[in-house]
């Protein structure tokens, strides 16, 4: 054996990198073994410094970094993606916010808010979706900091505004009425524009995340906060009493240490395109039965590195999820979902393999259902053993076709073109990801040849269901599902048209645990020294949420993880 393998296997035993440790050293393997003994070879010598790193770069941890220069530290942000191909969730999203309104009261705000992010005060609940005690520190924070969140951005940049929208969507909650709680639009004509865009965009899309995400690049442009790109973290450091002290990382391929004399924090996204993450926490098919239309570099990185360390999980499957549409594109080895607001138009259904429509399909986009709405495409037909509704199917005709795009312009997927679509359908249907029929007989036989419906779906079963659904358009009333629709609503004109549906939607929620000071806890509940974590991979939206919940989430979180870390005495 030689030296340099004795000193590794040393190190792996007691965990020890020249005054640092891994954690789960027993999970690190051979490659992990080099890495330490590397590491103990360069004792004392770190290639980067920070006061707080922090790993990614969208909208919790651009809010983290804000709050941990606010405090005086000097802060560190590094991202995998690369500059000019930086899309995290925060930028490709549609851009609507939650901030409820001041006038309103803090009671019943804490009390509404804690039913979102646990359920435990709702009477039908048998056990909260936050671990004990939880939810209601959370509430507290939220209550205190949620007001805040549009004067947070206006400091940053006074050009941004918002756009009023909704109220509270969950109108049956305690506290909903007096809660004041609000969903805005983010807009956008400010000067820095210029500062984030790398593209030409769809004139819409400064409705949108775009808008927010250009805001939070001037407040970082703004205090000189550094951004390394292309830097990709991949293990946490920690000394002998376990405090996180630095992060292992690859810069364009190149391992790097990177030391942080205050904390870390974690804000790397959740795990939409990380194939074994999916596989190990959704439910029904996680590899092939999901689809996302958010950041493709979301893989789970963060979740991985905590769990090294012993970091605990909380409702790991939770997901922002509905049915979305998904095309063969596939991004770390799972297909690219894409963002489709035209569900529940006129002159469409949603369907199941078999040909059956199952819900009122406007439940698929309406709050409070839209983000739980994918709990009805995974029911499981337990006689026959199939997903029934995984995939679905939207089904159209000509005149929708014509109307509007099926998949979204503005945001996601298709809004940054990482999914190509044409705004009238024509290059999906030519691609083969919108299925064509002349006849309702054609369209079901090319339904049944598509490999995800293996075969289920019968063509007169479809014609019948359409049929019956024309018949409601004509009553105006439907008899099945109780959804709103019109005489002009029918599915008559030809060509026919389908897209498959699967279950998916912006990110998972689910993730590592952290309490309200975003500290990330163990799974005893305890937490780990100079570590955070804050957005979707620690969302605070156990139980349900309503629109704008991510965006508001990764400014209140981030913000408050920034504070923490920066508030820790240096290590040495």
């Amino acid at each position: 054996m030689s030296a340099n393998d004795e000193e590794a296997n040393g190190l792996t035993r007691r965990g020890l990198v020249g005054g640092l440790s891994v954690g789960a050293a027993a999970l690190i393997g051979g490659q992990g073994q080099e890495a330490l003994a590397a590491t103990a070879r360069n004792k004392g010598r770190w290639d980067r410094e920070a006061d707080v790193v922090i790993l990614g770069y969208g909208g919790a941890g651009a809010c983290a970094a804000i709050a941990a220069h606010d405090a005086g530290a000097k802060v560190l942000v590094i991202e995998k993606q690369a500059e000019a191909t930086h899309f995290p969730d925060t930028r490709m999203a549609a851009g609507a916010l939650q901030c409820p309104d001041r006038d309103g009261d803090p009671k019943a705000l804490k009390e509404y808010s804690k039913a979102m992010f646990s359920g435990e005060n709702l009477p039908w609940m048998l056990e909260s979706d936050q671990p004990p005690g939880l939810a209601d520190a959370l509430a507290d924070v939220w209550t205190q900091h949620s007001v805040e969140t549009i004067d947070f951005l206006r400091s940053l940049d006074p050009d941004i505004k918002f756009i009023k929208a909704s109220g509270p969507a969950f109108t049956n909650f305690p506290g909903a009425r007096d809660s004041h709680y609000r969903m805005y639009f983010v807009t956008y004509t400010g000067k820095a524009d210029t500062e984030i865009a790398t593209k030409d965009l769809p004139k819409n899309q400064k409705m949108n995340g775009e808008a927010f995400a250009a805001c939070l690049a001037e407040g970082l442009r703004t205090r000189k906060i550094v951004v390394q790109y292309e830097t990709r973290a991949t293990r946490l450091l920690s000394n002998e009493d376990d405090a996180v002290i630095g992060v292992l990382a690859e810069e364009k391929g190149k391992p790097i240490r990177i030391r942080a004399n205050r904390g870390v924090i974690i804000a790397t996204g959740g795990y939409e395109y990380g194939l074994e993450l999916r596989r190990a926490f959704l439910e029904g098919q996680g590899g092939e039965g999901w689809a996302f239309y958010g950041c493709p570099a979301s893989t789970g990185d963060g979740i991985e590195m905590a769990l090294r360390l012993g970091a605990g999980l909380v409702k790991a499957g939770k997901t922002a999820g509905r049915v979305i549409g998904a095309v063969p594109l596939r991004a770390n080895g799972v297909k690219m979902g894409v963002p489709t607001d035209s569900l529940g138009s006129p002159n469409s259904i949603v369907i199941d393999s078999y040909g059956d429509r199952y819900a009122n399909e406007l439940l698929i986009l309406s709050d409070p259902s839209r983000y739980f709405f994918y709990k009805q495409a995974l029911v499981l037909d337990i006689t026959k053993l199939v997903y029934a509704r995984n995939p679905s199917w939207m089904i159209f005709d000509e005149t929708l076709r014509v109307r509007r795009p099926i998949a979204a312009q503005g945001y996601g997927t298709t809004g940054y073109g990482l999914v190509p679509w044409a705004p009238d359908n024509q290059d999906a249907i030519a691609r083969g990801w919108i299925l064509k029929g002349d006849t309702i007989a054609e369209l079901a036989a090319k339904i049944s040849e598509h490999p995800d419906n293996r075969k289920l779906m019968n063509a007169e079963h479809l014609a019948k269901t359409i049929a019956r659904y024309n018949d409601f358009c004509a009553k105006g009333t439907d008899g099945d599902f109780g959804r709103h629709i019109t005489a002009e609503g029918t599915i008559n004109k030809p060509p026919y048209y389908a897209l498959p549906l699967y279950a998916g939607g912006p990110s998972t929620k689910g993730g590592i645990s952290a309490d309200a000071e975003r500290r990330v806890l163990d799974w005893k509940g305890k937490p780990i020294a100079r570590l955070f974590a804050a957005g979707e991979i620690a969302s605070i939206f156990k139980f349900v949420e309503q629109s704008g919940a991510n965006l508001a989430e990764c400014i209140v979180m981030g913000r408050i993880a920034g504070k923490g870390a920066a508030n820790e005495r240096p290590w040495i």
